[in-house]
């Protein structure tokens, strides 16, 4: 018999159709092939976050009967962000093994449903994460929203008041955002997005973080950050919420104006504007003249080295990443502040 060294493997010989999703950075889909190669080691974890791999599995029979089960991990990464196999290995140890002793206790098929009881590299998400989640799942598995979707949909209306925001629910907003690709639902958002208060604009754009947003939400978003930034205080809440919220903008390049405007003004190198880029939007980083304008933002950000040196080793992380931003790294052209932010940081790397 071929041994199993795979969870995927493993857990599709109970017959159950996996679906994997990325819980760290942004709540996105990973394909099943491409997580066997995760897991087998031939690639590194595609969305990597504080050195861990954070996922959600989701296992559902085939038939579409039962409701889906779903387990959130996270798995350490070695310094090319490759799965750690000796926690993998312990993890399928205490797996079998905990699913061998609910066989002796249980009736035949409830051993999946405790067999991350005390389990060390299962996690519970923060709320509103699990409630994106939640709006997600229920989309793909075309199951009707919350109880909470109606009433923010009128919210989002104009219907109740913008000053009613503390009565809508967040798994309404989330719902809500989970189905921006609806014409009708996109449109209420859009038109929303330039009068809601702060605090239902933040948890709006945190939940749109998540999926593709168009053109039409995508100019709202810089509308409203041209709005923000006339204020005599901008508020750098906001303004990282509105880049977390075109993270995943079909319109690259209104995605890119809103980023580079934010950048470029007086309050560009707060700690929140930055890593809510780095750490939400990083394929914009790609594009050279954003790099180089938010490394030079970075090396003068408002937490001083200290976030300027995580900052970067949580970037030089992710897959696709290292190679641009060394090279930004060592063009001549850089200023002396980032030139001595980046001596700074070696300095620290080498002791």
């Amino acid at each position: 018999m071929e041994q199993l060294n795979t969870i995927t493997e493993f857990l599709e010989t109970t017959g159950a159709r996996l679906r994997f999703f990325d819980m760290g950075r942004r709540i996105t889909k990973i394909p099943r092939d491409r997580f066997l190669q995760f897991e087998r080691n031939d690639i590194p974890y595609p969305y990597p976050l504080q050195q861990q791999a954070w996922f959600a599995l989701m296992f559902q029979d085939k038939g579409n009967q039962q409701e889906p089960l779903i387990w959130f991990l996270r798995l350490p990464l070695d310094e090319q962000g490759k799965l750690l196999q000796a926690a993998r290995d312990d993890f399928m140890h205490r797996l079998i093994e905990r699913i061998g002793e609910k066989m002796q206790e249980d009736k035949e098929g409830d051993q999946l449903e405790t067999a991350l009881q005390d389990n060390p590299y299962s996690f519970k998400p923060k709320e509103d994460r699990m409630a994106a989640f939640h709006a997600r799942i229920s989309k793909l598995l075309k199951s009707p929203p919350s109880k909470y979707f109606e009433h923010a949909q009128r919210y989002f209306a104009g219907e109740l008041g913008w000053d009613q925001w503390s009565f809508i629910g967040y798994q309404g907003i989330a719902d809500s955002a989970a189905r921006v690709d609806d014409t009708k639902s996109e449109s209420t958002i859009a038109s929303a997005i330039g009068s809601m208060p702060v605090q239902p604009l933040i948890a709006l754009c945190h939940c749109l973080e998540n999926e593709t947003t168009s053109l039409k939400t995508t100019q709202a978003l810089l509308n409203r950050a041209q709005h923000e930034l006339q204020q005599a205080t901008p508020d750098p809440s906001v303004l990282a919420a509105l880049i977390r919220g075109c993270a995943q903008s079909t319109s690259g390049n209104l995605q890119r104006e809103l980023i580079q405007t934010l950048l470029a003004a007086p309050s560009g190198n707060h700690i929140e504007i930055l890593t809510a880029l780095s750490g939400r939007a990083w394929e914009q980083l790609l594009d050279e003249p954003v790099r180089m304008l938010f490394l030079e933002r970075l090396a003068e950000n408002s937490a001083g080295q200290e976030a300027f040196n995580l900052c970067m080793a949580d970037l030089l992380y992710i897959p696709g990443m290292r190679e641009p931003v060394l090279a930004s790294v060592r063009d001549p052209k850089r200023s002396e502040k980032l030139s001595i932010a980046i001596g700074a940081l070696f300095q620290n790397v080498t002791g």
